[in-house]
């Protein structure tokens, strides 16, 4: 026990000792938000606000605590600009593989209800992946653009369920289960799903897959050949999204901004400001440190677990080819 706890010692000291900013092992309260200018000397804004990995309304697990998810964090930010009459835009940094459907529709009603609120342009920049929940949520834009190399589209719906009952069997592990209706057990992790019960989970994603297709629809003019083709779920490049009429254009972060300026009638000068907990030096539109990060200052508490680790039995607007990148 006494070499174990020496180890760790040696380990928190390797981990001080590597790093400029403090460990800070036990920070009960995050900073608050306060924002922070990138570019710029005008008084009217542009909110830069980054929507980086798995989207969910399930805090983030670390090794010890839970940070905020994904959707309270785009939250918070939403709030807190709708009282800043200065802004005049969001410019929404997208790079997600996508996420469960509630989660990603409760992004795609928030931003939807900001813009409806505020009046002021909503513009999406995609970076590597904007897939299925992603792209959702990046339908209430006035424009989509995408870096060259993007994947975008999986625009469709998967359930995914675990199943254990054949490790259980190897084992010799079994679950006794007592239960009232027929389908109270559906999808359970001990069994194999029934003929039935695949029909009626089918049911069940048809009708989230129709969901998305139809705000497609609204949201985007596509040819009947076009939305047909999107309706299978497959991804598409950044040409092939913008032939098909599923994004506006094709630019790095830097043409997204000044497309922003235009489609809301700034300023060169204009600012681009984001929200952060702390001050980061050299600050620039790539960093998203600060907008996950609680404190600048390291924390043994809030070091995440990777993103495949929260997936749970459900339902997702998800390509989960690309969910062991995040």
């Amino acid at each position: 026990m006494k070499k174990i706890y020496f180890l760790v010692m040696i380990f928190l000291i390797f981990l001080a000792g590597c790093s400029a900013p403090n460990i800070n092992l036990f920070k009960a309260t995050p900073d608050p938000l306060r924002e922070y200018t990138l570019e710029g000397t005008g008084a009217q804004k542009i909110l830069l606000l980054s929507v980086d990995g798995m989207i969910s309304d399930r805090p983030k697990r670390g090794l010890i605590a839970k940070t905020p998810s994904l959707v309270e964090r785009i939250v918070m930010q939403l709030n807190k600009a709708q009282n800043d009459k200065q802004i005049k835009a969001v410019l929404l940094k997208v790079n997600s593989p996508g996420g469960t459907i509630t989660a990603s529709d409760l992004l795609y009603h928030e931003i939807s209800s900001y813009k409806a609120k505020t009046g002021n342009k909503i513009i999406v920049s995609m970076m590597d992946v904007a897939a299925s929940g992603a792209y959702y949520l990046s339908l209430p834009a006035d424009m989509i653009m995408a870096h060259p190399t993007t994947v975008t589209g999986s625009v469709g719906v998967i359930s995914l369920q675990p199943k254990v009952k054949g490790l259980m069997d190897k084992i010799g592990l079994g679950v006794d289960v007592q239960k009232t209706g027929k389908y109270k057990d559906m999808g359970s992790p001990y069994r194999e799903t029934a003929e039935e019960e695949r029909k009626l989970l089918q049911k069940s994603m048809d009708i989230f897959g129709q969901r998305f297709l139809n705000l497609v629809k609204e949201h985007r003019s596509l040819s009947e050949e076009s939305l047909a083709d999107v309706a299978t779920a497959r991804i598409f490049l950044a040409q092939e999204a913008l032939q098909i009429g599923l994004i506006d254009g094709i630019g790095y972060l830097s043409d997204a901004v000044k497309e922003t300026k235009k489609l809301a009638g700034l300023p060169e000068n204009a600012k681009v400001i984001v929200y952060r907990r702390a001050e980061f030096p050299e600050d620039n539109y790539y960093n998203i440190a600060g907008t996950s990060a609680e404190n600048l200052n390291i924390s043994l508490i809030s070091i995440e677990l990777p993103e495949i680790v929260n997936i749970h039995a459900g339902f997702y607007y998800l390509w989960p080819a690309a969910l062991g990148a995040y």
